[in-house]
């Protein structure tokens, strides 16, 4: 599968912004997807992931509440509503793809096969 990461911008402390990633290729209900993201001089972080059932999708705890991952299998795209966005939320985020991870490794960079190419996000503040 490939993947295509859009929707980031520059926006404001408490503002809003919507990530989509397109993809392309067969079988997509049958993956798990998730979306990380690499601030400045950071390592790479697990910000949520939704697997083929879209139930009870995992989050990172430094955006639960505020950002929403969802899913849609006719159009192959995966979003990422981000609400209340704060200054270190500022980052390249990245969609990613899987389609045999098991649940313990869903926060796990390493066990995502397929990768987006990134999109920015500035929240000044």
């Amino acid at each position: 599968v490939q993947l295509q990461a859009s929707g980031g911008g520059l926006v404001q402390t408490g503002g809003s912004l919507s990530l989509s990633c397109a993809a392309s290729g067969s079988a997509f209900s049958s993956y798990t997807l998730a979306w990380f993201r690499q601030g400045p001089g950071k390592e790479r972080e697990f910000v949520a992931a939704i697997r083929r059932g879209g139930v009870r999708p995992p989050y990172a705890d430094s955006v639960k509440g505020r950002f929403t991952i969802s899913r849609d299998n006719a159009k192959n795209t995966v979003t990422l509503q981000m609400n209340s966005l704060k200054p270190e939320d500022t980052a390249v985020y990245y969609c990613a793809a899987s389609r045999t991870i098991i649940s313990s490794s869903l926060y796990d960079s390493q066990y995502y096969a397929y990768w987006g190419q990134g999109t920015q996000v500035t929240v000044s503040s």
